[in-house]
């Protein structure tokens, strides 16, 4: 037994720990590495469409006048930077969407654990849900007016109007996936429906309940604006209009352009929450 048990040990030999941290050392650098390739990749992307840009709005190969061209669109955004304007009309969108972000993730997942408590529920509530989430929010816009009047409470409750029920949708969906073998090993043992949720179907579904957030990033910029198109006086959605009226096209690209750069912003902000929780929970 004793040879048998030095054959073993001789065959299958042990990684020393200097090993392990030298070859988790060289995957960080690898990593690290990759992400800086990456990154290099994607400002070159974004510098080389700017040049371009600039390129065919001084060669006339666009039309200036719809499109701009980046040095234009960065002078208006220098001069509204400079009077104050600018941030005046990008704070009131950005508290408008953070406004609307966290209220729809919110209300949207506590929606979908109540419709997965109650299988009733869950039936009589379906189709409307469908329904609902199929409608053009645009058309609701004017509804919304007429109840909440032509102020931040009515585009609030327009983004509500798109980010709840796609939270809604996709949160219960994924309780529903959850493996039942799972679920019956807790049920086994006594669990409630209670522990099953806590210690079952929410760690099981963190993930998409994170991932959520990063779509609704996007729905709630998209519920904002929609509304400040609608009724707004300020903010980055009444610029784009103004624009158009007064054919300011090169306020209206800033505008945008400033859009994209702050939605980028509060998307890195929840992947750097994501991947924070995430270690944590490991």
């Amino acid at each position: 037994m004793s040879v048998l048990n030095s054959r073993m040990n001789t065959s299958t030999p042990a990684l020393p720990d200097d090993g392990l941290q030298e070859f988790h050392r060289l995957h960080l650098k690898r990593e690290k590495k990759q992400r800086l390739q990456v990154f290099s990749v994607q400002m070159a992307l974004l510098l080389l469409f700017f040049a371009f840009w600039e390129l065919a709005g001084r060669l006339k190969w666009i039309d200036v006048l719809l499109f701009s061209y980046p040095s234009k669109v960065f002078a208006q955004i220098g001069k509204d930077a400079i009077s104050g304007e600018l941030w005046q009309h990008l704070g009131i969108t950005v508290g408008e969407t953070v406004v609307g972000f966290v209220l729809g993730t919110l209300f949207g997942t506590l929606l979908a654990v109540l419709i997965w408590w109650s299988p009733f529920l869950s039936k009589v509530l379906d189709p409307y849900m469908v329904v609902f989430n199929s409608m053009p929010k645009v058309a609701l816009g004017p509804i919304f007016i007429v109840m909440f009047g032509a102020g931040f409470l009515s585009i609030t409750v327009t983004t509500l109007s798109i980010t709840v029920i796609v939270t809604t949708l996709v949160v219960y969906n994924s309780f529903c996936e959850v493996d039942t073998n799972l679920i019956k090993v807790v049920r086994v043992f006594g669990g409630t429906r209670t522990q099953v949720f806590r210690k079952v179907i929410l760690p099981a579904s963190f993930p998409t309940i994170i991932s959520t957030l990063k779509v609704n990033v996007g729905m709630a910029w998209v519920g904002v604006i929609v509304g400040e198109f609608l009724v707004a006086k300020s903010g980055l959605g009444y610029l784009i209009i103004y624009g158009f009226q007064v054919f300011n096209f090169t306020l209206v690209m800033s505008s945008l352009l400033i859009i994209a750069v702050v939605a980028t912003g509060m998307y890195q902000l929840v992947v750097y929450a994501e991947r924070k929780l995430l270690n944590h929970r490991r």
